[in-house]
């Protein structure tokens, strides 16, 4: 009995199924409703953006408007940074001492070879069929080949694409010359301090050439992978590293340029009615460690969401770590999401161009909220780079009392230059 009420829910199933998917069209919503809530819970997003993206606005009359855009924003772009390089004797050393992140893991697989070129340095960086990663000097002491294009994981040697000759990544000491007879004593390329945290590759970079003088630290709930990862962006950014990190003891700045809704966009916030229904405030407070821990810095920010605006909607509880130079841990609680871990870093491509990662972990089932959060911090982060990508940087600002944080920030950050870090005209 029970069998026969079974299949006639079953053909009950199939005939509505049936009526369901004979329409083309309710067929292709039905579709995209499964992979609409597929992505929303499990696919993570990636927000990226160009250096010509955000923050330039190209005057352009023309009616080829579209076909002429991006050229003139690159114009744009050559424009504002010619005259900041009147200013260049100005400008701190472009390449801080500290550890700088110059992959994301998942883009290394086992036995795959890349070329990575920031800093002023060209690197090669493989994966061993064991997992382990090594970083060289890009260029093959032999007739300078790129060994990051073409070049082949054999064991745990990088063979070079021209001639064969092969480097340990473990010391960079030629291994082996294919064709010749002599053993290869003395020849070497350069090995570069790397760790693999935190699902980002790091060398340590030091213009004395000095061994790391601390680690970075170990973020158990994403190298555990106790938070799932939801999503990352990208920016590329015109100005130099220090103005970035510089923003978080920059207090004043957080109503100026992140009181307005998120909605509101990039340009003229305060003249749009929503920004007066909707606000967020910020409290802020910046401070130093003691040592050991002299190359952390952290911040404190209170953020919430007011409306009309005496209500207080939404409440984020954000702890911020700058740990050296270029590497940010942003620790975030809320009653709404729980908790949240951002890991953000920043790469000198060039002198003045910046790329910036941020990379966003959380519980498996805050899917649709983290996406939310992802689209939201970006925003914020774009009305940031509007101002540092049209701004020059001043070695001796005219600060008043209540930008103490900042005169303390740049005594913090000096630390991270030495003797002989190069200078911009140096490092151009």
């Amino acid at each position: 009995m029970y069998f026969y009420i079974f299949m006639s829910n079953c053909n009950h199933l199939a005939d509505i199924l049936l009526l369901l998917f004979s329409d083309l069209r309710v067929t292709v919503l039905i579709i995209s409703a499964i992979l609409g809530v597929y992505w929303i819970f499990y696919v993570p997003c990636n927000w990226t953006k160009s250096l010509q993206s955000v923050g330039y606005m190209p005057a352009v009359n023309s009616i080829n408007f579209w076909k002429r855009i991006n050229s003139c924003k690159q114009h744009s772009i050559n424009g504002f940074r010619r005259p900041r390089l009147i200013g260049i004797t100005e400008l701190p050393p472009p390449y801080p001492n500290g550890w700088y992140c110059i992959l994301e893991s998942s883009s290394l697989i086992a036995k795959n070879v890349t070329y990575v070129s920031c800093l002023g340095e060209h690197f090669v960086v493989f994966r061993t069929f064991d997992g382990q990663v090594n970083v060289l000097d890009a260029y093959c002491p032999h007739l300078g080949a790129n060994m990051g294009l073409n070049g082949q994981v054999k064991g745990d040697n990088i063979e070079c694409p021209f001639h064969q000759w092969s480097f340990r990544g473990s010391d960079g000491t030629c291994a082996n010359i294919p064709y010749s007879h002599t053993e290869p004593k003395g020849i070497k390329v350069r090995k570069w301090i790397c760790r693999e945290i935190n699902d980002g590759i790091f060398i340590w970079y030091h213009s004395e050439n000095e061994k790391n003088h601390w680690e970075l630290p170990f973020i158990s709930a994403v190298d555990n992978k106790e938070l799932v990862f939801h999503g990352r962006n990208e920016f590329y950014i015109n100005c130099h590293i220090q103005e970035i990190p510089e923003n978080g003891a920059d207090l004043a700045h957080f109503p100026s340029i992140h009181k307005a809704f998120l909605l509101t966009g990039l340009e003229k916030r305060g003249e749009h009615l929503i920004s007066r229904i909707v606000q967020h405030h910020w409290e802020a407070i910046w401070s130093t460690s003691v040592s050991p821990k002299t190359h952390v810095a952290t911040l404190d920010l209170k953020h919430s969401i007011h409306l009309f605006p005496k209500f207080n909607i939404l409440e984020v509880n954000v702890q911020a770590k700058q740990i050296g130079p270029s590497f940010v841990h942003l620790h975030l609680k809320s009653s709404l999401f729980g908790q949240i871990e951002i890991l953000q870093t920043i790469t000198p491509v060039e002198p003045l161009i910046q790329k910036v990662v941020h990379r966003f972990y959380a519980q498996k089932f805050f899917g649709p909220l983290i996406k939310l959060m992802i689209f939201a911090e970006s925003v914020m982060f774009e009305r940031d780079i509007v101002m540092w990508n049209n701004k020059t940087y001043r070695s001796k600002p005219q600060l008043v009392k209540e930008d103490a944080a900042i005169k303390n920030f740049r005594n913090w950050f000096s630390q991270f230059y030495t003797e002989n870090s190069k200078s911009f005209l140096e490092a151009r």
